[in-house]
């Protein structure tokens, strides 16, 4: 099978060291197997992307002599297959809407007496539910009122779907999908029509990514972009999840850092090898945080559940007995209102 891999920069910013780090690592692991590199453009956040930072990002990427394959792919043109996506979700049962502010959602878990489990990727607490136990009446008339709404999957009628899961990591071997870490993950925001979560599994697929490269920090996002793609019966990739680049002081490089972008080291007169080799001393010096691997059997592990493997890692659902749930479908409203509110996550 050839090897595909993709770099996915946010154009909100100049690229860093962090960047070329992540960007050389996915082109080395394509060509190395004399696989595919692509390019693909992560500006579903129109609140934050900037057209300048799309053409200053692939500029820096051509100065630093990376090539890649044409078109380069822009998510914020292909909201229609995440709403296909949704609604797919949707007709399998586990989609609902949810009409909290995060205040709301503090205040909910204040009361309970504290969260069950505090989630890493965001340092914040797990949704405690309130909207996934409305009935479908009120659903129905708020969203009739206008009510801004996200979209949350729920996680346990997900999992009694897909039975166990596994997913492989090329440094830390078969790894389980644990979503009590997770919870009802966001994946339509309030203010955009999709997610994160959604965009990549269904833009990777697409685009024939067989290899997912990126950096450690989304290493905890894995378990529900595995979930995801055994739901949307898409073709599963390996991950490889590869260390940061850190400041002196051990500071994960952000866009922040002005004095670390690839715009400032060009400005000093560093020339594209030496930009890619203080790229590479950034995340060497780092290390690791990602386990080391125990080895994996290949196992894409569909489990006993509700969908089944049809033994290409692809997840298809098989066909239920009776008729439908009578739940009010959300594919007719899918279109997300803008609200400040609940976190992608």
């Amino acid at each position: 099978m050839t090897v595909v891999t993709r770099f996915a920069p946010s154009p909100t910013g100049d690229l860093h060291l962090g960047h070329v780090y992540s960007a050389s690592f996915a082109r080395d692991r394509a060509l190395g197997c004399g696989g595919r590199f692509l390019i693909r453009i992560e500006d579903i956040d129109r609140g934050r992307c900037r057209a300048e930072f799309v053409a200053r990002n692939l500029e820096d990427l051509a100065w630093l002599g990376l090539t890649w394959e044409e078109p380069v792919l822009r998510q914020s043109g292909r909201m229609e297959a995440y709403r296909a996506a949704l609604c797919r979700l949707d007709d399998l049962g586990v989609v609902y809407p949810c009409f909290c502010t995060r205040r709301q959602i503090r205040d909910e878990i204040a009361r309970a007496g504290g969260a069950p489990h505090a989630d890493a990727a965001d340092a914040g607490a797990l949704y405690p539910g309130t909207c996934r136990r409305l009935d479908p009446a009120q659903r129905a008339d708020r969203q009739a009122g206008g009510e801004p709404y996200a979209l949350r999957l729920d996680a346990r009628a997900a999992a009694s779907l897909t039975g166990p899961l596994t997913w492989i990591d090329l440094a830390a071997g078969t790894r389980p999908v644990d979503l009590s870490r997770h919870g009802d993950v966001v994946i339509a925001r309030k203010d955009i029509p999709t997610s994160y979560h959604v965009a990549v599994v269904v833009d990777d697929a697409a685009q024939g990514v067989s290899e997912v490269t990126r950096g450690e920090d989304l290493l905890d996002s894995t378990p529900v972009h595995r979930l995801l793609y055994c739901l949307l019966g898409l073709p599963v990739p390996v991950w490889h999840h590869h260390r940061l680049c850190r400041d002196a002081a051990g500071r994960r490089l952000a866009k922040r850092d002005g004095d670390t972008s690839v715009r400032a080291l060009r400005r000093q007169g560093l020339s594209p090898a030496s930009v890619l080799a203080l790229a590479t001393r950034a995340a060497d010096a780092a290390g690791s945080n990602v386990p080391s691997a125990g080895g994996h059997d290949g196992d894409f592990g569909t489990g006993s559940g509700v969908l089944a493997a049809d033994g290409s890692g692809r997840c298809t659902p098989v066909p239920s007995s009776g008729g439908g749930s009578g739940r009010r479908s959300l594919n007719s409203s899918i279109t997300v209102r803008s609200h400040s509110g609940t976190p992608d996550r």
